[in-house]
């Protein structure tokens, strides 16, 4: 009979790097990388490259950082849809008109449902 024998004292071989195994990494996507590039340019700082690599490490750096930019557009001040619309059915409601200028200021039109609830 033939007796099989196993050498335990030496490792294994290696197959694969140890790296390579990365199967569950997704690399970032390209709106994922413009965005954390646009947000690292306002903030004057660069993107680490270990976060450029993973997509999980890019959201996670992104979501850090995102509320240290001010994103300001010349529309951020402007009301909510649903405030112009609960506002236009007050007006209706009271026969009155929204004035023009709280549809381009969000405090002015929170002022004006106030008033006339």
């Amino acid at each position: 009979m033939n007796q099989m024998t196993f050498d335990f004292s030496a490792p294994p071989p290696v197959v694969a790097d140890a790296e390579s195994n990365d199967y569950h990494r997704v690399p970032a996507s390209e709106k994922q990388l413009h965005f954390a590039q646009k947000i690292a340019a306002q903030l004057k700082t660069r993107v680490p490259s270990a976060a450029l690599q993973d997509r999980q490490a890019l959201s996670a750096w992104i979501d850090k950082h995102k509320t240290d930019v001010q994103t300001v557009s010349k529309f951020s001040n402007y009301p909510s849809s649903k405030q112009v619309a609960f506002a236009e059915r007050i007006a209706r409601i009271k026969r009155r008109a929204v004035p023009n200028a709280c549809f381009k200021d969000r405090t002015l039109m929170s002022r004006w449902i106030d008033s006339n609830l």
